[in-house]
């Protein structure tokens, strides 16, 4: 606490640009080193902003660094967090916290018996938009929340992205990539999940890349792309799901929480921030001024969150949140291949509201 986290980062691609950019910004995390499998791509970066470009190993077991960031592909989400632990590293990863359940348990029991902190994103619930939405509801806006909807739907991220592969294979899907951004933002808004029962779909065995270098090249579909369910909340409220690679188009809110004397549209989940809007019994839809949450925020202020967070204390984006979103979804996808109801074992605190400020301190 008072002293910058150092912070090293594994995987430079895409992603990690959103997050340099934000930790230039941030005064409780420093960067310190870069790895990558791709070691030109490492030392780019390294020379972009002047840091050590690193072997992973060597990363993982440098004494300067005090977090790794685990921005690899969900498959080896898990494989790098053990690594990181194994040097005494606290973790935070890209979202979602490994591919499958049995490895995010081996990271989240790895981190608690090496006494280190074990974070993931998504970190967007930190903004103003959630946030302001989640002070309506606790400030009984909407009066008993009762039910709400969430709706992702896009004809499949293999229009745009270069190398898309990984969205078709196991811990990708409409899901687990786009998935916890919405179900961390209904946990967060309404509580953790007792149960789910979910059905899904599997529409395509190959997609065709539609940008780059690869443009027209087929990749294999190992996923099911149509994913739709219900989520029980330990508090009696119901939550549908619908998370689609199937989909062209939809005029249906991101999210829209409903309470005996009001309903709420959330902004997009995949963003910090949008309009809160709030339609009371008897009344209009109107927009809420921005209320609560991290003003301005981008990807990244969850490690400062973690950075700033007191020991003992929960961090808003932690592991244990994580492992419950994880389990909701997969959950919900072993709901669809067995027909029945699943019960969801594991339970996580309501993450800490955000008072409205600005970065963490």
């Amino acid at each position: 606490m008072g002293q910058p986290l150092n912070v090293g980062i594994v995987g430079v691609g895409a992603i990690a640009g959103q997050y340099l950019s934000t930790f230039e910004r941030l005064e409780a995390v420093r960067l310190v080193a870069v790895a990558d499998l791709d070691a030109a791509r490492a030392s780019a970066v390294a020379a972009e902003q002047g840091v050590r470009a690193l072997t992973v190993d060597e990363l993982v077991s440098d004494p300067e660094v005090d977090l790794v960031l685990n921005l690899t592909i969900p498959a080896a989400h898990a494989e790098v967090a053990l690594r990181a632990i194994a040097g005494g590293k606290a973790v935070y990863g890209e979202k979602p916290l490994a591919a499958t359940l049995e490895d995010a348990r081996a990271v989240l029991d790895a981190g608690r018996a090496a006494g280190v902190r074990v974070g993931c994103a998504p970190d967007t619930v930190l903004g103003t938009g959630v946030q302001t939405a989640r002070k309506a509801i606790d400030d009984g806006a909407i009066g008993l929340p009762v039910a709400a909807t969430a709706t992702m739907t896009t004809p499949g991220h293999e229009r745009w992205h270069p190398n898309p592969d990984f969205y078709y294979q196991p811990g990708g899907g409409p899901l687990l990539d786009m998935g916890p951004y919405y179900v961390t933002t209904l946990v967060t808004l309404l509580g953790p999940v007792e149960s789910v029962v979910g059905a899904a779909s599997h529409t395509r065995a190959t997609r065709t890349i539609g940008s780059g270098p690869r443009a027209g090249e087929t990749v294999p579909v190992d996923v099911d792309t149509h994913v739709t369910g219900v989520l029980r909340h330990v508090s009696g409220a119901l939550s549908t799901l619908v998370m689609s690679f199937d989909s062209v188009a939809t005029r249906a809110s991101n999210i829209e929480v409903h309470g005996q004397s009001g309903s709420l549209v959330v902004p997009d989940p995949n963003q910090f921030d949008g309009d809160v809007e709030l339609h009371e019994l008897g009344g209009s839809w109107v927009t809420l001024p921005p209320s609560a949450g991290y003003r301005d925020a981008g990807r990244g202020y969850g490690v400062a969150d973690l950075a700033t967070t007191p020991d003992g204390v929960p961090a808003r984006a932690d592991g244990d949140l994580a492992y419950h979103v994880l389990e909701i979804m997969t959950a919900l996808l072993a709901s669809a291949e067995s027909g029945t109801t699943v019960v969801v074992e594991s339970r996580c605190e309501r993450p800490a509201a955000v008072p409205l400020s600005d970065a963490p301190r």
